[in-house]
């Protein structure tokens, strides 16, 4: 069975959509830490990060970099924390966290926002990719 990630991938499923290319989308986490929490995806469904190709592996560090400068431009913060854990989806993920506490790395910790609100911040930190 497909992975939820995949099944955005494929469009079956919404998503607050900020980039995406050939290989990987980066989208809004709907149960996010803090305000701007995104995801920055391998559109190829793999299990573990470790298990990508090296080339594959050093694109999506790149990806998400371009994807995490986007984000600190449009969310106050004093740093974008990045964390790879994967045990929740088997499908590689990078968690691009704008941080201003330790606890909204913790994943404990959630943010609240409305759909108008995600949307609205999903085009914000689009229009300030390079």
């Amino acid at each position: 069975m497909p992975s939820i990630f995949t099944q955005i991938i494929n469009k079956e499923i919404p998503c607050y959509k900020i980039a995406e290319t050939d290989q990987f989308i980066a989208f809004l986490d709907i149960n996010p830490n803090a305000k701007g929490h995104t995801l920055c995806v391998p559109k190829q469904e793999i299990n573990k990060i470790f298990d990508m190709s090296e080339k594959l592996y050093l694109d999506l560090m790149c990806f998400s970099r371009e994807v995490a400068i986007a984000l600190e431009k449009t969310v106050p913060c004093k740093r974008v924390g990045v964390s790879v854990i994967g045990l929740e989806v088997p499908h590689v993920h990078v968690h691009l966290i704008p941080l201003n506490d330790m606890k909204q790395m913790t994943f404990q910790h959630k943010e609240t926002q409305s759909e108008g609100e995600l949307n609205a911040l999903a085009k914000q930190i689009a229009n300030n990719l390079v």
